[in-house]
Protein backbone atom coordinates (compact mmCIF):
# COMPACT_ATOMS: atom_id res chain seq x y z
CA UNK A 1 0.00 0.00 0.00
CA UNK A 2 1.45 3.36 -1.06
CA UNK A 3 1.63 5.98 1.66
CA UNK A 4 0.54 9.59 1.06
CA UNK A 5 1.44 12.44 3.41
CA UNK A 6 -1.26 15.14 3.47
CA UNK A 7 -0.27 18.41 5.15
CA UNK A 8 -2.74 21.28 5.64
CA UNK A 9 -3.60 23.39 8.67
CA UNK A 10 -7.30 22.97 7.80
CA UNK A 11 -8.21 19.62 9.39
CA UNK A 12 -11.45 19.39 7.44
CA UNK A 13 -9.54 19.50 4.16
CA UNK A 14 -7.08 16.87 5.40
CA UNK A 15 -9.96 14.62 6.48
CA UNK A 16 -11.75 15.07 3.16
CA UNK A 17 -8.61 14.19 1.18
CA UNK A 18 -8.12 11.19 3.47
CA UNK A 19 -11.58 9.88 2.63
CA UNK A 20 -10.99 9.99 -1.11
CA UNK A 21 -7.43 8.64 -1.07
CA UNK A 22 -8.26 5.87 1.40
CA UNK A 23 -11.16 4.91 -0.83
CA UNK A 24 -8.64 4.39 -3.63
CA UNK A 25 -6.49 2.09 -1.51
CA UNK A 26 -3.84 4.57 -0.32
CA UNK A 27 -2.63 4.86 3.26
CA UNK A 28 -2.87 8.48 4.40
CA UNK A 29 -0.57 10.08 6.99
CA UNK A 30 -1.76 13.45 8.31
CA UNK A 31 0.20 16.56 9.24
CA UNK A 32 -1.02 20.05 10.07
CA UNK A 33 2.11 22.16 9.61
CA UNK A 34 5.47 21.96 7.85
CA UNK A 35 7.42 21.00 10.96
CA UNK A 36 5.17 18.02 11.58
CA UNK A 37 5.45 16.98 7.91
CA UNK A 38 9.26 17.02 8.06
CA UNK A 39 9.24 14.91 11.23
CA UNK A 40 7.05 12.31 9.54
CA UNK A 41 9.24 12.25 6.44
CA UNK A 42 12.27 11.69 8.64
CA UNK A 43 10.72 8.69 10.38
CA UNK A 44 8.50 7.03 7.76
CA UNK A 45 8.67 5.97 4.12
CA UNK A 46 6.37 8.30 2.20
CA UNK A 47 5.58 7.81 -1.50
CA UNK A 48 4.02 11.22 -2.23
CA UNK A 49 3.30 14.45 -0.37
CA UNK A 50 0.35 16.80 -0.75
CA UNK A 51 0.99 20.12 0.98
CA UNK A 52 -0.81 23.43 1.37
CA UNK A 53 1.11 26.63 0.62
CA UNK A 54 -0.31 28.92 3.30
CA UNK A 55 0.21 27.50 6.79
CA UNK A 56 1.32 29.03 10.10
CA UNK A 57 4.81 28.18 11.31
CA UNK A 58 6.63 26.49 8.44
CA UNK A 59 4.66 27.07 5.24
CA UNK A 60 4.40 24.79 2.22
CA UNK A 61 7.00 26.65 0.18
CA UNK A 62 9.75 26.40 2.79
CA UNK A 63 8.77 22.83 3.63
CA UNK A 64 9.03 21.79 0.00
CA UNK A 65 12.44 23.42 -0.30
CA UNK A 66 13.59 21.47 2.76
CA UNK A 67 12.23 18.18 1.44
CA UNK A 68 14.00 18.68 -1.88
CA UNK A 69 17.36 18.82 -0.12
CA UNK A 70 17.20 15.08 0.52
CA UNK A 71 14.27 13.57 -1.38
CA UNK A 72 12.83 13.42 -4.90
CA UNK A 73 9.37 12.09 -3.93
CA UNK A 74 6.49 13.61 -5.91
CA UNK A 75 5.06 16.74 -4.29
CA UNK A 76 1.66 18.26 -5.11
CA UNK A 77 1.08 21.78 -3.79
CA UNK A 78 -2.36 23.08 -2.82
CA UNK A 79 -3.17 26.77 -2.60
CA UNK A 80 -6.17 29.06 -2.54
CA UNK A 81 -4.34 31.23 -5.04
CA UNK A 82 -4.72 30.49 -8.74
CA UNK A 83 -2.46 33.06 -10.38
CA UNK A 84 0.30 31.82 -12.67
CA UNK A 85 2.92 33.43 -10.41
CA UNK A 86 1.90 31.19 -7.53
CA UNK A 87 1.92 28.10 -9.72
CA UNK A 88 5.39 28.98 -11.02
CA UNK A 89 6.62 29.62 -7.48
CA UNK A 90 5.48 26.16 -6.46
CA UNK A 91 7.26 24.56 -9.40
CA UNK A 92 10.32 26.72 -8.82
CA UNK A 93 10.91 25.34 -5.35
CA UNK A 94 10.63 21.73 -6.46
CA UNK A 95 6.95 20.77 -6.60
CA UNK A 96 5.88 18.37 -9.34
CA UNK A 97 2.26 19.52 -9.64
CA UNK A 98 -0.07 22.27 -8.43
CA UNK A 99 -3.78 22.35 -7.66
CA UNK A 100 -5.80 25.44 -6.78
CA UNK A 101 -8.44 25.50 -4.04
CA UNK A 102 -11.27 24.79 -4.22
CA UNK A 103 -10.43 21.64 -6.15
CA UNK A 104 -12.29 18.57 -7.34
CA UNK A 105 -11.23 15.67 -5.07
CA UNK A 106 -11.44 13.28 -8.01
CA UNK A 107 -8.97 15.44 -9.93
CA UNK A 108 -6.60 15.37 -6.96
CA UNK A 109 -6.82 11.57 -6.84
CA UNK A 110 -6.11 11.40 -10.57
CA UNK A 111 -3.05 13.63 -10.18
CA UNK A 112 -1.77 11.56 -7.27
CA UNK A 113 -2.01 8.39 -9.36
CA UNK A 114 -0.36 10.10 -12.32
CA UNK A 115 2.59 11.34 -10.24
CA UNK A 116 3.07 7.93 -8.64
CA UNK A 117 3.07 6.25 -12.05
CA UNK A 118 5.84 8.55 -13.25
CA UNK A 119 7.80 8.09 -10.05
CA UNK A 120 7.55 4.32 -10.33
CA UNK A 121 8.59 4.39 -13.98
CA UNK A 122 11.72 6.28 -12.98
CA UNK A 123 12.81 3.31 -10.94
CA UNK A 124 12.47 4.87 -7.52
CA UNK A 125 9.96 2.16 -6.61
CA UNK A 126 10.69 -0.37 -9.35
CA UNK A 127 14.03 -1.45 -10.71
CA UNK A 128 14.69 -1.55 -14.42
CA UNK A 129 16.35 -4.70 -15.78
CA UNK A 130 18.26 -3.33 -18.74
CA UNK A 131 21.42 -1.27 -18.51
CA UNK A 132 20.95 1.82 -20.65
CA UNK A 133 23.52 4.60 -20.60
CA UNK A 134 23.14 7.74 -22.71
CA UNK A 135 26.08 10.09 -23.22
CA UNK A 136 26.22 13.57 -24.62
CA UNK A 137 29.66 15.08 -24.10
CA UNK A 138 30.20 15.25 -20.34
CA UNK A 139 26.51 14.61 -19.68
CA UNK A 140 25.77 10.97 -18.81
CA UNK A 141 22.42 9.37 -17.94
CA UNK A 142 22.17 5.80 -16.67
CA UNK A 143 18.53 4.92 -17.20
CA UNK A 144 18.96 1.68 -15.26
CA UNK A 145 20.04 3.35 -12.03
CA UNK A 146 18.30 6.67 -12.84
CA UNK A 147 21.52 8.57 -12.18
CA UNK A 148 22.79 11.66 -13.98
CA UNK A 149 26.34 13.00 -14.08
CA UNK A 150 27.90 16.09 -15.60
CA UNK A 151 31.69 15.97 -15.90
CA UNK A 152 31.73 13.07 -13.38
CA UNK A 153 29.71 15.06 -10.83
CA UNK A 154 26.36 13.52 -9.76
CA UNK A 155 23.32 15.68 -10.47
CA UNK A 156 20.10 15.43 -8.43
CA UNK A 157 16.93 15.85 -10.50
CA UNK A 158 13.25 15.59 -9.64
CA UNK A 159 11.26 12.88 -11.49
CA UNK A 160 9.81 15.36 -13.98
CA UNK A 161 13.20 16.98 -14.63
CA UNK A 162 14.75 13.56 -15.18
CA UNK A 163 12.06 12.51 -17.67
CA UNK A 164 12.43 15.72 -19.67
CA UNK A 165 16.22 15.49 -19.80
CA UNK A 166 16.11 11.79 -20.72
CA UNK A 167 13.69 12.51 -23.57
CA UNK A 168 15.94 15.22 -24.97
CA UNK A 169 19.22 13.31 -24.50
CA UNK A 170 17.83 10.14 -26.10
CA UNK A 171 16.88 12.31 -29.08
CA UNK A 172 19.94 14.60 -29.07
CA UNK A 173 19.80 17.12 -31.89
CA UNK A 174 16.03 16.86 -32.31
CA UNK A 175 13.95 19.92 -31.45
CA UNK A 176 10.85 19.33 -29.35
CA UNK A 177 8.12 21.92 -29.07
CA UNK A 178 6.74 22.83 -25.65
CA UNK A 179 3.52 20.96 -26.44
CA UNK A 180 5.45 17.85 -27.53
CA UNK A 181 7.48 17.84 -24.32
CA UNK A 182 4.39 18.31 -22.17
CA UNK A 183 2.36 15.62 -23.91
CA UNK A 184 5.17 13.06 -23.76
CA UNK A 185 6.10 13.72 -20.13
CA UNK A 186 2.69 14.44 -18.59
CA UNK A 187 0.73 12.11 -20.89
CA UNK A 188 -2.07 14.59 -21.32
CA UNK A 189 -3.11 17.29 -23.76
CA UNK A 190 -0.93 20.40 -23.62
CA UNK A 191 -3.20 23.30 -22.71
CA UNK A 192 -1.38 26.35 -21.36
CA UNK A 193 1.77 24.28 -20.84
CA UNK A 194 4.29 27.03 -21.64
CA UNK A 195 5.02 28.17 -18.08
CA UNK A 196 5.10 24.64 -16.65
CA UNK A 197 7.61 23.35 -19.19
CA UNK A 198 9.71 26.52 -19.10
CA UNK A 199 10.12 26.33 -15.33
CA UNK A 200 11.33 22.73 -15.45
CA UNK A 201 13.70 23.50 -18.33
CA UNK A 202 15.20 26.34 -16.31
CA UNK A 203 15.70 24.06 -13.32
CA UNK A 204 17.45 21.46 -15.46
CA UNK A 205 19.75 24.11 -16.90
CA UNK A 206 20.63 25.40 -13.46
CA UNK A 207 21.66 21.90 -12.45
CA UNK A 208 23.54 20.67 -15.54
CA UNK A 209 25.03 23.85 -17.01
CA UNK A 210 28.10 25.70 -15.77
CA UNK A 211 26.55 28.91 -17.09
CA UNK A 212 22.77 28.53 -17.57
CA UNK A 213 22.71 31.78 -19.59
CA UNK A 214 25.07 30.22 -22.12
CA UNK A 215 24.06 26.55 -22.03
CA UNK A 216 26.30 23.88 -23.47
CA UNK A 217 23.72 21.11 -23.52
CA UNK A 218 20.11 22.25 -23.19
CA UNK A 219 19.37 24.87 -25.82
CA UNK A 220 16.35 26.85 -26.91
CA UNK A 221 15.44 27.09 -30.58
CA UNK A 222 13.55 30.35 -30.62
CA UNK A 223 9.99 30.06 -31.83
CA UNK A 224 10.26 26.27 -32.06
CA UNK A 225 11.21 24.60 -28.77
CA UNK A 226 14.11 22.95 -26.98
CA UNK A 227 16.82 20.42 -27.76
CA UNK A 228 19.94 18.85 -26.27
CA UNK A 229 22.87 19.71 -28.49
CA UNK A 230 24.77 16.77 -29.95
CA UNK A 231 28.34 16.70 -28.61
Amino acid sequence: MQKILVCDDDKQIVDAIDIYLSGEGFEVVKAYDGYEALEILDKEHIDLMIIDVMMPGLDGIRTTRKVRETSSIPIIILSAKSEDTDKILGLNIGADDYLSKPFNPLELVARVKSQLRRYTQLGNLAQQTSDQVYKCGGLVINDDTKEVWVDDEPIKLTPIEYNILLLLVKNAGKVFSIDEIYEQIWNEEAIGADNTVAVHIRHIREKIEINPREPRYLKVVWGVGYKVEKQ
